[in-house]
């Protein structure tokens, strides 16, 4: 019989494990299935994932038989956490206080099986299974556990959106922002706006590393997601109750929207009719005008993307009800020099164009909350006075969040000196493209979402926590796993596990358990950044990136 994994091995860490050493439950072709009403989610990817990679059939049995898997749902448990019982002569029980409950304590359930559970048919169709005869009991730290992954600097077709929420999945993650448009690339189908995917969603060539590069990669890039892609996506979440959060960028970070529609940018002051999907990196100064055809425009946007992205998609936690609209990085030169931006100011009676932007934002807050939406920003929102019922995404350190959870609102912290994922892993030439703060798994590991000084009341508006991956240097799918994995892994630790304070964290601990997971990533297909430094293949010699140095985390 093939040695368990066991649950020491298990990340992100659970809360207790009890039960004696040595003895093991067998799964095999005559353990049966046993779903009680409302977890049929896990039940079919059960069959569907556990099954396919172990050769088991899971037939459907009774609830009362020795060798059987049985699902339940428990209300006296919070509502994702599990419990997880293997029991020699009765099988394994889950049971959970929701459906996703059950759907994480399947999770857990994988990764005691080992490695060959990861793969997507049987390796060794002979082999035993078993598991340690153990109780797990397990519950998540934060409601919000995210990975936002930016798809408009660099497409990531379909079929890798759907690879990124199983391996969210696997790491018990739950919230998928997803950074539609940029200036670089406007992402998904808006059926009363044609051009916005027409002419926004590709580009006539790409630089190559950081701005300062000389490099170009002179061919064009594109691409974007149909409707029936959105809805497929969306439906594929929720089966793994991950609910997936859109971003539609404004007023700044437009220039592939100005593009498709000039008479979106501010006429008055540049000729937007000259202006193409934009091929470089950084802050774009060509930002929306603040006008009703603006606003209009845009409450059409919305309108589809409320369609495609339903408020109900994932009950569980209420998150699919967001719809983030960034906000961040809004240049204001343009609104200074145009005549339009200024009447808008007077006529509103607004101080200076950052209220101007206030302004734009509250439009949507309100437009949002009037449809049974909630809207969230990054922390440039706050800036001249924070929509009332809007959330801060606070990647700009933790001030942002801490301002706003002072005044009553719900954060997710994403600071960038800590969980911003296109940072460069180590120090060092062989780093592919090296861009900002090296930021080590363990630095990840030791991140802390709730800052010391918010007090209880305060701290109860920290929604969670959530990495981000800006895809400026990573034009393919490699690229991507290489900077996501082994740190993603921490992050849903962080995320997930009641971790003590970051000092006192068992990082070695940690890095034993990686041992394990190292090789479930590698029956994944997870191209990841080994402990030793990136391959021969993953390397990018000779392309600029941008070696900050920057300060150690505040945290």
């Amino acid at each position: 019989m093939a040695t368990p994994e066991g649950t020491t091995d298990v990340i992100p860490a659970p809360r207790a494990v009890d039960g004696p050493p040595g003895r093991t439950v067998p799964l095999d072709r005559g353990t049966t299935l046993w779903a009680a009403p409302g977890t049929g989610s896990t039940e079919r990817w059960l069959r569907a994932t556990l099954g396919a990679a172990l050769g088991l059939p899971l037939p459907a049995g009774p609830e009362d038989a020795r060798n059987a898997v049985r699902l339940h749902l428990d209300d006296t448990l919070e509502p994702e956490a599990y419990r997880l019982a293997a029991v020699p002569g009765r099988g394994v029980e889950i049971r959970g206080g929701s459906p996703a409950g059950v759907f994480w304590g399947a999770q857990t359930l994988r990764q005691m099986l080992g490695p060959d559970a990861f793969r997507r048919a049987p390796v060794r169709p002979d082999a035993a299974h078993a598991v340690p005869a153990q109780v797990v009991e397990d519950a998540p730290r934060f409601r919000w556990r995210g990975l936002m992954l930016d798809v408009a600097r660099h497409f990531m077709p379909k079929d890798g959106v759907l690879r990124y929420v199983d391996l969210m999945a696997a790491h018990k993650l739950n919230v998928l922002h997803l950074h539609l448009t940029d200036d670089q690339g406007w992402r998904v189908e808006i059926e009363r706006h044609p051009r916005l995917t027409e002419v926004g969603s590709w580009r006539a060539r790409t630089k190559f590393g950081h701005r300062a590069s000389p490099l170009w990669e002179d061919k064009p890039h594109g691409g974007h997601y149909t409707r029936d892609d959105i809805r497929e996506i969306v439906a594929y979440a929720a089966e793994r109750h991950i609910s997936v959060v859109p971003e539609v960028d404004v007023p700044g970070h437009s220039q592939a929207a100005i593009a498709a529609y000039p008479e979106l940018g501010n006429t008055d002051v540049i000729d937007t009719s000259a202006l193409t999907v934009w091929d470089n990196w950084g802050i774009n100064p060509n930002v929306l005008a603040p006008t009703d055809n603006t606003l209009r425009f845009y409450e059409g946007v919305f309108e589809e993307l409320l369609e495609l992205f339903p408020a109900d998609a994932v009950e569980s936690t209420g998150f699919s009800a967001f719809v983030h609209i960034g906000g961040d990085e809004c240049p204001k030169e343009q609104w200074r020099a145009s005549p339009t931006a200024q009447a808008r100011i007077k006529e509103l009676g607004l101080a200076d164009e950052d209220e101007l932007q206030a302004w734009f934002v509250g439009h949507f807050d309100r437009w949002l909350s009037a449809r049974g939406r909630r809207l969230i920003g990054w922390d440039e929102i706050l800036e001249g006075g924070l929509a009332p019922g809007a959330a801060v995404s606070s990647w700009r350190g933790y001030a942002g969040g801490i301002a706003a959870a002072r005044a009553g609102h719900d954060v997710v912290m994403c600071p960038e000196q800590q969980v911003y994922l296109d940072h460069r892993q180590a120090p060092g030439e062989d780093e592919p493209v090296p861009i900002g703060y090296v930021r080590t798994l363990e630095d990840v590991y030791r991140f802390e979402p709730v800052p010391p000084e918010l007090d209880a009341e305060q701290a109860r508006h920290v929604l969670g926590t959530q990495a981000n991956v800006w895809t400026e240097v990573m034009e393919d799918s490699a690229r991507v796993d290489y900077q996501v994995f082994p740190r993603l892994a921490a992050f849903a630790e962080v995320a997930w596990s009641a971790l003590p304070a970051p000092a006192e964290r068992d990082f070695a601990g940690f890095e034993r358990r990686m041992t394990a997971h190292y090789r479930r990533l590698d029956a994944l297909g997870v191209g990841y950044r080994p402990p030793t430094g990136p391959r021969p293949w993953q390397r990018r010699p000779g392309v600029l990136g941008r070696p900050v140095e920057g300060p150690p985390p505040s945290r």
